[in-house]
């Protein structure tokens, strides 16, 4: 049990996504960074879709109303436990009146707070994902007592466990990332591939703006809208990319390029704001499925 005595920047409730509803035109939502999410819950020894708090582009405190086990992962945060520092990719005990500060520092966008037992958080949809534009899910207040369920196991053997991140994923702030051909890939060249790009000022949960050399069209005509999913690259009327994020639209009407590919999610939500220097490279549909393979033996 936590009590919210602070935060900063973008706060909420995410699980694995409300995955069925996008033809009735709801996103799926779901973690920013999907794989930093599902190692949290196995530190504390949560079920994979068991309800975390994302922390996004700014700080949190809380203070434990009841001794607890607790788990931090992502990139680009710090941990404070009462007087101690403590390396994300970890779990880690605290005892009932400490604070628990989770600190914003550079090389990356996002962290995910797990708690021995999950947080209980009523369900919409069959999800606890918070899509704030549509007030679906619960939001977080300061103030407010957050609940968890009963811990899989003794708090004294969940604690102090690490995860060897760096085996599995490589957080970097000029990453190659890698996509798929999208439905529209024949309609443009490959400057794409070609150039570095960066992210924009303007970047949300709903989508990534990039910015870098102008993508020029061989077609003029208009594309009628279509479905999209996390990860899929529109390309504007100014030739800039935009990549879809977990709270994307379902339909949307630019020429699609490409599509990351899901074990190169995390690395993209990770990137920074006028920091990190991306570049795509085009795969096969068999070689995404074996990098998500081997991202998966965890």
């Amino acid at each position: 049990m936590l009590k919210v005595i602070d935060f900063s920047g973008l706060i909420s409730f995410q699980d694995l996504g409300r995955k069925g509803f996008q033809s009735f035109g709801v996103p799926v939502s779901g973690a920013m960074d999907w794989f930093a999410q599902r190692v949290a819950n196995e530190l504390v020894g949560n079920s994979k879709d068991a309800t975390v708090i994302e922390i996004g582009l700014g700080d949190i405190t809380f203070r434990a109303k009841r001794d607890c086990v607790l788990a931090v992962t992502g990139a680009g945060f710090e941990v404070q436990n009462y007087v101690w520092t403590f390396p994300l990719w970890t779990s880690f005990y605290v005892r009932a009146g400490w604070h628990v500060q989770i600190k914003k520092i550079s090389g990356g966008n996002w962290a995910y707070l797990a708690i021995a037992g999950g947080f209980d958080v009523p369900q919409v949809l069959g999800s606890s994902s918070s899509y704030s534009r549509a007030g679906i899910g619960s939001p977080i207040h300061v103030g407010d007592v957050l609940q968890n369920g009963k811990p899989n196991g003794e708090l004294t053997k969940l604690a102090a466990r690490d995860f060897p991140v760096q085996k599995f994923i490589q957080y970097s702030q000029t990453p190659t990332i890698d996509v798929i051909a999208g439905p529209q890939r024949e309609r443009f060249d490959n400057t794409f591939f070609e150039n570095e790009y960066t992210l924009s000022k303007s970047f949300d949960r709903m989508g990534y703006r990039l910015e870098g050399k102008e993508i020029e069209s061989n077609y003029k005509s208009e594309l009628i809208s279509e479905g999209m999913t996390m990860g899929s690259i529109q390309i504007t009327n100014q030739g800039q990319p935009i990549v879809m994020m977990a709270d994307s639209p379902t339909t949307g009407g630019y020429p699609k390029i490409a599509n990351v590919i899901r074990a190169d999610l995390p690395l993209l939500a990770q990137c920074e704001s006028r920091t990190s220097k991306i570049q795509f490279r085009e795969i096969s549909v068999n070689e995404a499925q074996d990098k998500y393979r081997r991202m998966m033996k965890t």
